[in-house]
């Protein structure tokens, strides 16, 4: 989660460069989720899941490889990444998973709040989804969250989706632990342009941006978003 202004707005960086994953280097990729905690567990393997796979029975290590593999981290010529990394002074300092939502398994199999009271397609390829928004320790409480929105909206904008969702958590700075938050905070996607669809809990919320189909050029919108 980001802190605003006093006056509530995102902070705005102008240093923050954001790149799609497999234009960053892998020691970039995991200098962000680090050697402790939560993201050093998960490496974003929550929601990827096969049927039939249970998380703790495949370990850590090959929890970091899949990432590598899905990322396609230091492939620069690769038509496809999982996600995209922030940086700030060429420091590695966020990752932010977006694709097309089929490709989050389980989400589609397991997770009630994406789908509850809606009518949605679960294999519709053209809906993308942000499932996780990572700041590096250390980096943390500097608008890089927002940062990572905004690039997730044009890049997914920019290689053919027809909406982005994301699935965050309405609370205020303290509420939860970063590791809680991994969805990302109603405000970081609200200053990105989405707008709520579906409240599934008292603190969760299915947040969307519809596209109009026109498309940026991918070579020019995430390589040079900045914050």
């Amino acid at each position: 989660m980001e802190t605003g202004g006093r006056d509530g707005r995102a902070l705005v960086r102008t240093d923050i460069r954001v790149v799609p994953a497999n234009k960053a280097s892998c020691e970039d990729l995991l200098a962000v989720f680090g050697d402790r905690g939560s993201p050093a567990t998960c490496f974003c393997q929550r929601y990827k899941l096969h049927p039939g796979e249970a998380f703790s029975k495949f370990p850590r290590d090959e929890r970091r490889e899949r990432l590598r593999g899905q990322a396609r981290c230091g492939d620069p010529s690769a038509d496809a990444t999982s996600g995209i990394v922030a940086h700030l002074d060429r420091e590695p300092v966020g990752w932010c998973a977006v694709e097309p939502r089929p490709a989050y398994f389980g989400l589609a199999r397991v997770y009630r709040v994406p789908w509850e009271g809606r009518n949605e397609d679960r294999s519709d390829g053209s809906v993308w989804s942000v499932t996780c928004v990572l700041v590096r320790a250390g980096f943390r409480s500097s608008g890089i969250t927002y940062a990572l929105a905004a690039a997730a909206v044009e890049h997914a904008r920019a290689r053919g989706a027809r909406a982005l969702e994301a699935y965050p958590y309405r609370t205020a700075v303290g509420e939860v632990t970063w590791d809680e938050i991994h969805p990302g905070s109603e405000s970081i996607f609200a200053a990105a342009g989405m707008r709520e669809v579906s409240r599934p809990g008292k603190r969760r919320l299915v947040m969307r941006i519809d596209f109009d189909g026109t498309l940026s050029n991918p070579s020019t919108s995430t390589e040079e978003r900045h914050g």
